[in-house]
């Protein structure tokens, strides 16, 4: 079957790409390939080399929309949806659910094409990391990515780099110590990789609700105070009565949680306290010393207890200054996420300092895609990606730099 691209890629468009790359070989393994793979190997990683065709479900499920709308589609015979894999880290996880090494502590390195659609750039390009898998101490197996990042940047020639982190384990903390509606908190977790629309939810949710008439008025009071299962279930019958299962391309789930957003609007916007409790959470930033101080403050202000999310970064904190990385040179918010779904804890950007804010490293912890990937347990795991281009990129002009300056 031909394969098509998701949603408004093409198929020429791919075409072009791969033929492009095919006279310039961006995805050929370059000098430094053999290098980089021997200093994760020689730090206990086993390379891993997953199938380029990878089935689409949990990249349509599990990955962020930055993703999903890049994905190139196909299907099988029996009309199974695969996608080539437009990243690693699902498809190298996969492997490790499959193996016999399932539920242990294991690590595995990668460098190999993934493809996704770029407008104006190849949908080929190389792509290289670290995933672990099953490591129960988790504060220090995020500081070993970080510290791995740090090498791997420096293999490249580039040593001045901005470290950016944060911790979505502390927002979701915060959301069950706030004891949100659910469908604003599973709103606000889906929103907080998208920083626009998690600021513009907060500042709607401080409006007055309205009082005008809405055609649905029944169903949103049945809904008032249900949680989504209940919603689910009512919708469902409804639409079963109706003799429907789609309504304008929306799923039964999709609908649902519409009408729980309207009947939470309808009851009122959330307390002032707690907006002010959010943005004032947003708002911390810092070294990782200093954020931490905040946050302990903002926890006895408020009288939340998110103590143990607080604890393990600053344990992660002391794990990151045993391996040399100096707290000072790291810049921690709040508020910084990446817009990957799946993300559980930790994550981190490496940066060329003055260099925008595309990433040249990035990764973070993932614990619940193990069990979402059909693990019977919850398997802990951790990595970070190298974007090649980026990072090849940015060591030339380095290289180049450095070559004028010493000419001069």
């Amino acid at each position: 079957n031909a394969i098509r691209a998701c949603p408004e890629n093409t198929l020429e468009s791919m075409a072009f790409d791969m033929s492009r790359s095919a006279e310039t070989p961006a995805t050929r393994s370059p000098p430094w390939a053999d290098g980089l793979l021997s200093s994760f190997a020689q730090a206990g990683y086993v390379k891993a080399e997953p199938a380029i065709l990878q089935p689409a479900e949990p990249f349509l499920d599990l990955s962020g929309e930055d993703i999903r709308k890049s994905l190139y589609l196909t299907s099988d015979a029996g009309g199974e949806e695969l996608c080539l894999r437009p990243d690693l880290t699902i498809p190298v996880a996969r492997d490790y659910l499959a193996s016999e090494r399932a539920g242990q502590p294991a690590g595995f390195c990668y460098l190999g094409p993934v493809f996704r659609y770029r407008a104006g750039r190849p949908s080929e390009f190389l792509q290289a990391g670290i995933e672990s898998f099953g490591r129960q101490d988790r504060a220090a197996a995020d500081a070993e990515m970080l510290a791995l990042g740090l090498e791997a940047a420096a293999a490249f020639g580039i040593t001045d780099v901005e470290i950016r982190t944060g911790d979505v384990a502390l927002f979701t903390a915060l959301i069950d110590a706030l004891d949100l509606y659910p469908v604003w908190r599973r709103r606000l977790m889906k929103d907080f990789n998208r920083k626009i629309n998690l600021a513009q939810d907060i500042e709607r949710l401080t409006l007055a609700t309205g009082t005008g008439h809405n055609e649905y008025e029944g169903v949103l009071a049945a809904l008032a105070g249900s949680d989504r299962k209940a919603a689910l279930a009512l919708v469902t019958d409804m639409m079963s009565i109706a003799g429907a299962t789609i309504v304008g391309g929306r799923t039964l789930d999709e609908i649902a949680d519409r009408f729980l957003e309207q009947s939470t609007l309808k009851s009122g916007a959330l307390p002032r306290d707690a907006l002010t409790i959010l943005k004032r959470f947003l708002a911390i930033s810092g070294d990782p010393d200093d954020a931490l101080g905040q946050l302990r403050a903002l926890a006895s202000d408020a009288g939340l207890n998110i103590d143990a999310a607080i604890d393990q970064v600053e344990s992660r904190t002391g794990f990151m200054a045993a391996r040399g990385i100096e707290p000072r040179r790291i810049s921690f918010a709040t508020s910084f996420g990446r817009s990957v779904d799946y993300y559980t804890g930790f994550e981190f950007e490496l940066q060329r300092k003055g260099g925008g804010d595309e990433p040249l490293i990035a990764g973070g912890r993932y614990d619940g895609l193990m069990t979402q990937l059909g693990a019977t347990t919850p398997i802990p795991a951790v990595g970070f990606s190298i974007w090649i281009e980026a990072a090849t990129k940015c060591a030339n002009e380095t290289s180049a730099s450095r070559a004028g300056g010493s000419a001069s």
